[in-house]
């Protein structure tokens, strides 16, 4: 018969109240037991010295004849001297799986995208700030190049002579009218 000491829970619903037994491994958790070597109250305070109340003489002997104890009556029973308890160690238990890898690569990713676009606004952002300067200076030198510019053409026109103005026009406007002339001519002879 394998012997376990192990808690028994009592008490009411979300008020739990433990009692520490010595019990046959294969009986239920709350069924037949063999002795009662104390209780275990979690709802008091930490160090309350009535929070685990355990018989040392009977729980040694119990050790003696092979009981193995649960992991919780391990840490009461180490409390109180009477067997050392070796602490567990799995490395494993915090790494991530797969799946959680992916989704933190997955994020790293985006963030990295995210970062890249900001940087990318940042210096367009930048690029039409300057480009906004250039067109600002541009448009403040561009009223005096007006300026100029109408001065020189007020100016040529003073000067140029009054009466070569009109014989310029002239041979200008009796060009037209004679290649008018000329491209109706033949339309006529073709029809006759």
């Amino acid at each position: 018969m394998a012997i376990a000491i192990r808690l028994a829970r009592g008490g009411m619903k979300k008020r739990p109240y433990y009692r520490i037994v010595v019990s046959d491994s294969r009986n239920a958790r709350d069924g037949k037991f063999l002795e009662k070597i104390g209780t275990y109250n979690p709802l008091l305070p930490k160090d309350n010295a009535e929070r685990v109340k355990l018989d040392g003489e009977r729980a040694a002997y119990w050790l003696s004849v092979g009981a193995q104890p649960s992991d919780r009556v391990a840490r009461f029973l180490d409390a109180a001297g009477l067997r050392v308890r070796t602490a567990k160690n799995n490395p494993e238990k915090g790494v991530p799986g797969a799946k959680a890898k992916e989704r933190v690569e997955a994020a790293a990713m985006r963030e990295a995208e995210l970062a890249e676009e900001a940087e990318t606004a940042k210096v367009a952002a930048v690029e039409a700030a300057e480009a906004a300067k250039v067109a600002a200076a541009e448009a403040a030198a561009a009223p005096a190049v007006e300026e100029v510019a109408e001065v020189a053409a007020e100016e040529a026109v003073a000067e140029a002579p009054a009466e070569a103005a009109p014989d310029a026009e002239t041979p200008a406007e009796e060009a037209p009218v004679a290649d008018a002339v000329a491209d109706e001519a033949p339309a006529e002879d073709a029809k006759a």
